[in-house]
């Protein structure tokens, strides 16, 4: 069984490249392929496509082949029957409708065995700016009063998340994107393929999301104003709610420290 959408914008785009369907974008030759390590049956595509009317679109295909089958479980488990397009897709327009910034889902395929995708593929918009990860830096030498407005807009973003009942699990900078706008810094929110809805240990999820954009962020930027992101975000919750989660948070990110030094010293030691 398959099944797709395609939107309506980009439909003779799409169809020219053979991009509105399964066996086409797995058949797809074009763009620059994006790799990195621990991508598994994944393919990233970074493409161009130009509508009627001339405009030029960044893009990016995702390839997903079958999963080994632990994932298949994991999936099914967290999931239900949804390809790992479709969940994806189905995360950016939550997301979106809870007041996220993000990108968009401009097309997505799949095709069905008994209980899990064989494969699937999935296109979505580009989103403007740059990684956190990679531009915070510049960003912030640009002036003074940028680390502050960075801490509230950051804050905002990562509180209308969660409060929509969303949670991440892939929260690093670099799946945060910042473009400077004419009025100020907007922040997108980026990679939607792991987001899901916690039923139980919401708090636990959420402190993982937050360890994480913690640990990425630089460590300047941390020392300086965090205090003030942890202040709007935790707004509205109680003294001992507050602490008790920033107590948590700072204990995963000690977590994450002592993993990626573990990670360092076999790696000097040529165990790795």
């Amino acid at each position: 069984m398959s099944d797709r959408y395609v939107s309506a914008d980009l439909a003779g785009a799409l169809g020219e490249a053979h991009l509105d369907c399964v066996e086409g974008a797995f058949a797809w030759q074009g763009g620059t392929d994006l790799d990195k390590p621990g991508l598994g049956v994944r393919r990233r595509t970074r493409l161009f496509l130009t509508d009627a009317a001339g405009r030029e679109h960044g893009l990016y295909l995702k390839r997903y082949g079958r999963e080994p089958l632990g994932q298949r479980i994991r999936r099914l488990v967290t999931y239900g029957r949804r390809s790992p397009a479709r969940v994806e897709s189905d995360n950016i327009r939550a997301a979106g409708e809870a007041g996220v910034p993000t990108m968009r889902a401009v097309a997505w395929g799949e095709q069905m065995g008994l209980l899990s995708a064989r494969r699937s593929y999935l296109i979505v918009t580009a989103v403007p700016g740059d990684a956190l990860e990679r531009c915070a830096g510049a960003y912030l030498a640009g002036g003074a009063g940028r680390g502050a407005a960075l801490a509230e807009t950051l804050a905002d973003l990562v509180r209308t998340f969660h409060q929509a009942g969303w949670v991440h699990r892939d929260l690093y900078a670099s799946h945060v994107f910042l473009h400077e706008a004419p009025d100020g810094a907007e922040l997108y929110l980026i990679d939607l393929a792991r987001m899901f809805a916690p039923r139980r240990r919401r708090f636990r999820w959420r402190v993982k999301d937050l360890a994480q954009l913690k640990y990425s962020m630089p460590p300047d930027w941390v020392a300086e104003h965090w205090p003030a992101f942890w202040t709007r975000y935790v707004a509205g919750s109680t003294s001992a709610q507050a602490e008790t989660c920033a107590r948590a948070v700072d204990r995963k990110v000690d977590r994450m420290r002592r993993r990626d030094a573990r990670r360092a010293a076999r790696r000097a030691e040529g165990r790795v």
